[in-house]
């Protein structure tokens, strides 16, 4: 049999030194080699410090007052409900689209003033729950008092509806009502 060559254990078990690696290890630490590396850290970090600020700059800088216009005239319109114990009550408020404010088992008496876009009938409803009771709705638009409605006995039930005019003359329809801010 011919005599077969084995690798030396100590080659395949260490592989070449990368050069990059000696170069590395060879430096004292705090050379210029090892510094410079340091130095692109730091100027990144900086870079990248001085845009977040001017981005915060611009944030601040651009304040500038754009006064918010409601898509839609709206009127001053005041809920309230008088009474003992808790009801649910729905009414509507700032919703273009119409949907109700739905409230579970408020505290009475409860008193809540919104804008209610014109055109939408600004309305609130009560329900009292199985305790019954006697409960007061009433409703004022723009400060005027428009309807009172009363509910009594376990799960009675009382609406207080108003109308509001369509939106045609705007001037009125958007200016708050004595004693609103």
């Amino acid at each position: 049999m011919p005599p077969t060559e084995e690798p030396e254990p100590a080659a395949a078990a260490c592989p070449a030194p990368d050069l990059a690696t000696l170069e590395a290890e060879s430096l004292p630490a705090g050379s210029a080699a090892g510094r410079r590396v340091d130095r692109r850290g730091i100027a990144v970090g900086a870079v990248l410090l001085a845009a977040c600020a001017g981005l915060v700059l611009y944030g601040v800088l651009d304040t500038e007052e754009k006064s918010v216009e409601p898509k839609r005239p709206t009127a001053s319109v005041t809920y309230e409900v008088t009474g003992e114990g808790t009801a649910d009550l729905t009414y509507q408020a700032r919703s273009e689209s119409g949907t109700a404010v739905v409230a579970r088992r408020v505290s009475l008496p409860w008193k809540k003033t919104v804008r209610v876009p014109l055109g939408r009938a600004p309305i609130v409803t009560i329900t009292l729950d199985a305790n019954g009771g006697q409960a007061r709705c009433a409703l004022a638009v723009r400060g005027r008092h428009v309807q009172t409605a009363t509910a009594y006995g376990s799960y009675g039930r009382a609406t207080c509806q108003g109308e509001l005019p369509a939106p045609e003359n705007t001037t009125d329809a958007v200016a708050p009502a004595q004693g609103e801010s």
